[in-house]
């Protein structure tokens, strides 16, 4: 798993084998199953995580109980409330295993740490927080300007691999439409 880790790293910036044993250290493994959660609504956000394998999902619950879908992430993602995490407050969001796999941990004094003694590292992280912060950004634009049948075509462009692994009913909450709704979008493109 640490060699994926290195290969994720070096996607961004080069790394000796010393550099590395000392990144090493900072990440934990962790092993989640299906329908686990990593960070529930009002706990601590104590790690960001970068997945390693598996399927997960982001979302904050409102008063009503009623869940809405910040994210996917899959291989090579990382997820987190980062809002909670930074700030080290309780978390507003929730993170759940949808397919069981893999993670490592990083705790946000682990991260300073890291980009202090290795200020490449530094690098690599707010490489990593701007384009997770563009995508974020995409995707309430999207979300407020386009009409359901564009959102669809968007997921569906970007992401193909998790249209076939994510059940429809959270595929239609991520895009703001009916299970319904989704259906027809999924027919008229066949």
């Amino acid at each position: 798993m640490m060699e994926k880790l290195r290969k994720h790293i070096e996607e961004i910036i080069s790394v000796s084998d010393e550099e590395f044993e000392s990144i090493k250290p900072f990440f934990t493994i962790g092993k989640v199953l299906k329908n686990q959660y990593l960070i529930q609504q009002g706990d601590d956000a104590k790690y960001e995580y970068i997945i390693m394998s598996g399927i997960f999902r982001v979302f904050y619950l409102d008063e009503d109980g009623k869940e809405h879908i910040v994210q996917f992430a899959t291989e090579n993602w990382w997820m987190s409330d980062y809002i909670a995490y930074f700030n080290q407050k309780q978390a507003n969001m929730n993170v759940v295993c949808m397919e069981a796999g893999e993670v490592l941990c990083l705790t946000l004094d682990g991260r300073e740490k890291l980009s202090e003694t290795l200020h490449k590292m530094e690098h690599f992280f707010r490489v990593k927080l701007t384009k997770g912060y563009l995508a974020l950004q995409q995707r309430v634009i999207s979300l407020l300007s386009n009409n359901p049948q564009q959102r669809y075509k968007e997921f569906a462009d970007l992401y193909p691999n998790l249209m076939q692994k994510i059940p429809k009913k959270y595929i239609a909450e991520y895009l703001g439409v009916s299970r319904e709704t989704l259906s027809r979008l999924y027919s008229s493109t066949k």
